[in-house]
């Protein structure tokens, strides 16, 4: 089975009609009982991160930052997956979740602070402003790990699978498809499913691992990784968002509810560059680039409501907001300071320890060697 031939929920057309595959036809009901102000709200989240994203690449580019992860093209995967997240729900992101850790209440500046360096991990996520979103990581696939983990924890603890939905918990790990050829995700699949543990392996396939095709990651779709260990597995179009929500609501419900883990392929297309540092010229084509152009998100969400008979000034004020949300983003990243040294050595372990003790006074004493030296 070529990864075409994979069933794949998908919702919306590419020219945003509403056209239901026969695989979605279970996750209609979700979908229908979605209102106008939600559906809404997806767009407004799409454009609104895609603007955050554009302006913190200009940024980087100006010497503001050392690193961008560009999320453009994967808005509604992420977007519609965090909203199907219930509150008590508890997600771990890889470096590319922009949309997810914004809608969970984290400030998009938190994120800047750890690509300027001027923090080690942006945001404390026991902060309840926070939404219970984990920091990002830059070790691929070690997040699948930490969240399977935390998920045995409700277990353990009983806090999932009690049947009362507004109490129990279930955990969500993104990761990419480049991340799922690591062995950390597998062995993270084995423990969930022998443990029954509530979450969900949400997989963005963005088509390239930096500059690997997932055609040489993997000869059969990745969906099937999941499936492998037992993992009830869900394909959908992650250019959709209302095939992300309906999907991940569904699957999110019966984790939680004591059923085990499960996982989705979402199949996207990363529009930009892996990373500032990357030029994807290198090794893609225009015409694969301009293809998936038109499955743009953001342009078939707005095309499905236009359909609906939103109004223009739903669009317009979108944009606005939009663009609000980028030019604070600027105001504020530009005024970041540097922490002080001690940062270094005070969150290493959470009670004093002798060695950062030692290692603290240690650089201490070498930069003060420099003071009155010549220049």
């Amino acid at each position: 089975m070529t990864p075409i031939e994979a069933p794949l929920v998908r919702v919306l057309a590419d020219d945003g009609s509403y056209a239901p595959s026969a695989d979605a036809e279970r996750y209609l009901p979700l979908i229908d009982a979605l209102t106008d102000a939600e559906l809404e709200q997806f767009y407004r989240d799409m454009v609104v991160i895609r603007a955050i994203d554009t302006q913190a690449t200009n940024l980087q580019r100006q010497g503001q930052l050392a690193l961008w992860p560009p999320s453009r093209g994967q808005e509604a995967a992420q977007v519609g997956s965090a909203r199907a997240a219930r509150t008590q729900d508890t997600l771990f992101p890889s470096y590319r979740e922009h949309a997810v850790t914004r809608i969970r209440g984290v400030d998009p500046v938190d994120i800047l602070k750890v690509m300027r360096g001027t923090s080690h991990g942006g945001w404390n996520p026991l902060d309840a402003k926070n939404g219970n979103t984990r920091i990002y990581t830059l070790v691929l696939g070690s997040q699948t790990l930490h969240a399977a983990g935390y998920a045995m924890g409700l277990s353990f603890d009983g806090r999932t699978g009690t049947g009362d939905v507004d109490r129990d918990e279930a955990v969500v790990a993104y990761y990419g498809d480049g991340a799922s050829s690591q062995g950390d995700v597998h062995e993270a699949m084995v423990f969930a499913a022998s443990y029954d543990a509530p979450v969900l392996f949400f997989l963005q396939n963005n088509h390239w691992a930096i500059s690997v095709p997932v055609q040489t990651q993997s000869k059969v779709p990745l969906v099937g990784r999941g499936a492998g260990y037992g993992i009830p597995s869900v394909r959908v179009d992650g250019n959709d968002v209302l095939a992300s929500y309906a999907v991940s609501r569904a699957l999110l419900d019966e984790t939680r509810s004591g059923l085990g883990p499960r996982a989705i392929e979402a199949v996207t297309y990363r529009m930009g560059a892996h990373t500032t540092s990357d030029d994807p010229t290198k090794y893609r084509g225009s015409d694969e680039e301009q293809r998936w152009a038109q499955r743009d998100p953001i342009a078939r969400m707005r095309a499905f409501l236009e359909g609906r008979g939103a109004p223009a000034s739903l669009f317009d004020e979108t944009d606005a907001e939009a663009a609000d949300a980028a030019e604070d983003l600027r105001r504020r990243a530009v005024t970041l300071a540097s922490p002080e040294r001690s940062l270094i050595f005070d969150h290493v372990y959470s009670d004093p320890h002798p060695l950062m003790a030692e290692q603290k006074a240690w650089l201490d004493d070498y930069e003060a060697s420099f003071e009155g030296s010549a220049s």
